[in-house]
Formats: structure tokens, C-alpha cells, sequence
């Protein structure tokens, strides 16, 4: 086994998780939910279970950010925990205007990208 294997069996797979900081791990869950909304957003919108699937893990995800801004023990600033707690209100009123047939997920993908710029910043790895 050389070095190059042996290197990326260390730091792949069920050992990478151990390794990434937490925002490296909030990235990666703002990326998987954006891509199911944006493979949705790109298939027949009649199709409503996919749609529908993308937006629960969505809400789900903001569901999670608000109950940890709002915690006492978040060590954001005040102005930033709002700031998110907002978009989680948002994407909650948008995401019913979507399965209303009310509006499209463009919003939904263009809020988690923004947020997943932010986080790629914050890592020093953009």
C-alpha cells in the first residue's frame, strides 16, 4: 500500500466527518438540500412529490439553524442570529407558496447557495 492510498483511506469515508469543522458540516448539508430543490426545481413541476420531498428536508434543515440561533448558548452575534432566524421564516412562507403552485423554488436555491457562500468563507476555503 503506498502513501497516496493510505492518505486518502485516512481521510475519506466515515473518518472524514471527524476531521471537518463545523461549518464544513453545515456546508455539506446546505449542499445536499440544494441539490434535491434544484433537481426539482429542473423536472416537471407537476411533480409534486419530489417537490415536496426537496422541501421537507429543507424545512427540516432551517427548522434545526432557527432552534440554534434562538438557543442561548449560540455564540453568533445577536444581529446574525436574526438575520437567520428571518430566512428560516422565510423559506417556511415560501416553501408553502410553492406547494400552493404559488410560486417556484428559484428563492430556496438562491438563499442556501448565498448561505453556503457564507460558511465557504467562514472555512477560508473560497
Amino acid at each position: 500500500m503506498n502513501a497516496y492510498h493510505m492518505a486518502k483511506t485516512a481521510y475519506s469515508g466515515a473518518n472524514a466527518s471527524t476531521i471537518r469543522t463545523p461549518s464544513a458540516n453545515e456546508y455539506e448539508a446546505f449542499a445536499t438540500v440544494t441539490r434535491k430543490l434544484m433537481y426539482a426545481a429542473a423536472r416537471d413541476p407537476k411533480n409534486i412529490p419530489e417537490i415536496a420531498h426537496a422541501i421537507h428536508d429543507n424545512r427540516q434543515l432551517w427548522s434545526r439553524l432557527a432552534s440554534a440561533v434562538v438557543s442561548d448558548d449560540n455564540a453568533l452575534p445577536m444581529d446574525l442570529r436574526a438575520r437567520i432566524f428571518s430566512l428560516a421564516e422565510f423559506t417556511t412562507q415560501h416553501s408553502s407558496k410553492v406547494l400552493r403552485g404559488d410560486a417556484d423554488l428559484t428563492a430556496l436555491v438562491e438563499i442556501n447557495t448565498a448561505i453556503m457562500r457564507g460558511l465557504r468563507a467562514q472555512d477560508g476555503t473560497s
